[in-house]
């Protein structure tokens, strides 16, 4: 062979190892990119079912339940306008409570439940991904005007 053949073989092998170093590592990266969602986002499209998703919002006062003899809960969380039922099975973190911000990372099944491999409660927006920060910055506002237009018409009904 001679030696500019050499080289052009040589090149050529280079760039096929190359390209296929590239894709592998793509495929990798792939696999374990794991997306945000709001519970909104995954009632108005279609989320990848049995696919690692994270969701985020608030806790929904009054649908914490503990199975007994177990360390599964379930509780729904709510971005204000929609809520998911979310089952986890493990210990829950210490800043965990209801009308707190969370972020679960899990799995959406058929069923509409998300089963969730671990749960993230908000310390605040500087350890939560900004879309999750900005969908419980905007739960929280909805909750506090909802709450102002409650007291106005416990005030009107009150005669003030």
């Amino acid at each position: 062979m001679k030696p500019r053949s050499k080289r052009f073989v040589l090149i050529g092998t280079i760039i096929v190892a190359f390209g296929l170093a590239v894709m592998l590592v793509l495929n990798a990266f792939q696999e374990n990119l794991v997306f945000f969602h709001t519970p909104t986002e995954v009632k108005e499209r279609t989320v990848a079912y049995d696919r690692q998703i994270r969701i985020g919002g608030l806790v929904e006062k009054g649908t914490f339940k503990r199975e007994e003899e177990t360390t599964t809960v379930t509780f729904n969380v709510t971005d204000g306008d929609s809520s998911i039922l979310v089952s986890y099975t493990g210990i829950l973190p210490d800043l965990f409570r209801e009308g707190q911000g969370i972020v679960a990372e899990g799995k959406l099944l058929t069923s509409g439940v998300f089963v969730a491999s671990h749960v993230f409660a908000k310390h605040d927006e500087t350890y939560m991904p900004p879309e999750a920060a900005e969908a419980l910055k905007r739960v929280e506002e909805k909750a506090e005007a909802e709450n102002s237009v409650q007291n106005l018409m416990k005030s009107v009904e009150k005669g003030e």
